[in-house]
């Protein structure tokens, strides 16, 4: 049932936002961000239902888009002054989004399989409960004073100024996140660090899914600060690029809640290596290109002062060239730090092969065989089948 929910508030966003003849670029961000994270808590939830992450994922995905159809809502009765019922009910509803400091905090806490990590963190669980509960608190007031007193003023973003702009009655609301988000920030941090202390005293498996969820966390960091430094370099921006700032901060809790997912449920967990070892050599060969290629240009423009296009197609052609072999050298060093296993299978077959060349003794070539594949593989039993040519 909570799927069905999910799936008809993000349906309603649409119809929504054209009555309020808003662009559906700036709205359709939040669709796509929380189904997926409704996905991976559907499927979580219904592979382990006592674990409660999956729940937790559901509930963030519903509220989220239970809070975006209020806001549409709300700008509909108060912005453009439709007479609509339920008006002060929307801005109630429209302030759900606040589940999410409750939420994804503790799919990292709780991580990976819903329990405590010892009865020490049960009070740290309550304070964080406290502390959030007091910011929840603290919104809702301000939000139904201002219901109470009539005085329901949205502005051109779709903000309440009560909490936006915060004055007059709601002029305290200016300090609660003075107070209140560093307290929140210091729960993170530990909650992260606890994860962080256990990797040397967990199992080998539970070292992958922390890979997967670190992974993940890294992920939701980098985008988050990417689309924070666009905002901040233009705050002005078209409604395009905005709608784009928001899609790559909303990217990373999708990545985060994908990663999450297939933590738990361990699906081709042990690739985690071979992803995060791929995603680094491409990153920095991609830098070590741009970078090339940047300044193959100015030193033929500007240093040269060579104004034909021949410049730029010769920086290309050079860039184009160093693909191929920067990439298999940056691969190498990045698998031997990060993908191990693979850097040392890898040695072991070449040196086989190597040896294969000058051999001629089969029975010497069978035990070097057998002994490369225990190595490599560490297998149970080898045999050998050869058949006789004739």
């Amino acid at each position: 049932m909570l799927a069905v929910l999910v799936v008809l508030l993000a349906a309603g966003v649409f119809p929504l936002t054209v009555l309020a003849g808003q662009s559906l670029l700036s709205n359709v961000g939040q669709v796509v961000t929380f189904l997926p994270i409704a996905a991976v808590g559907f499927l979580v939830a219904r592979h382990q239902p006592r674990n409660p992450i999956g729940w937790l994922l559901l509930a963030c995905a519903t509220a989220t888009l239970l809070s975006a159809d209020a806001t549409l809502y709300v700008w509909l009765v108060y912005r453009l002054g439709h007479r609509l019922p339920l008006g002060p009910v929307a801005v109630l509803l429209a302030m759900t989004w606040t589940i999410l400091f409750l939420t994804l905090p503790l799919v990292i806490l709780l991580f990976p399989d819903g329990k405590l990590p010892s009865p020490r963190w049960r009070w740290v669980l309550w304070a964080y409960l406290a502390a959030v509960l007091c910011l929840v608190v603290s919104i809702y007031v301000a939000v139904v004073s201002t219901i109470v007193a009539h005085d329901v003023r949205i502005d051109a973003s779709g903000g309440l100024t009560a909490l936006d702009s915060p004055s007059g009655r709601t002029a305290w609301m200016s300090a609660v996140p003075v107070v209140i988000f560093p307290v929140l920030g210091a729960f993170w941090l530990s909650f992260v660090g606890r994860l962080v202390l256990s990797w040397r005293r967990t199992t080998a498996e539970r070292r992958q899914q922390l890979k997967w969820l670190l992974s993940g966390s890294a992920i939701s960091l980098v985008s988050g600060l990417i689309g924070n430094f666009i905002g901040v370099f233009d705050p002005h921006a078209p409604a395009a690029v905005q709608a784009v700032i928001s899609f790559i901060n909303d990217f990373g809790f999708v990545a985060l809640a994908v990663c999450v997912g297939v933590a738990i449920l361990k699906y081709r967990l042990y690739e985690i290596d071979r992803l995060i070892s791929r995603t680094l050599a491409y990153a920095i060969v991609t830098g070590l290109l741009v970078g090339v290629y940047a300044g193959l240009v100015l030193l033929a423009t500007q240093v040269l002062t060579i104004k034909s296009p021949i410049a730029v197609a010769g920086s290309t052609l050079a860039t184009a060239a160093l693909f191929s072999p920067l990439r298999a050298r940056v691969q190498r060093l990045v698998d031997r730090r990060f993908n191990r296993a693979r850097y040392d299978a890898d040695r072991t077959v070449v040196a086989f092969a190597a040896r294969l060349q000058d051999a001629i003794d089969l029975d010497g070539v069978r035990a070097d065989l057998v002994a490369t594949i225990h190595g490599v593989l560490e297998p149970a039993h080898v045999s050998v089948w050869m058949t006789e040519r004739r």
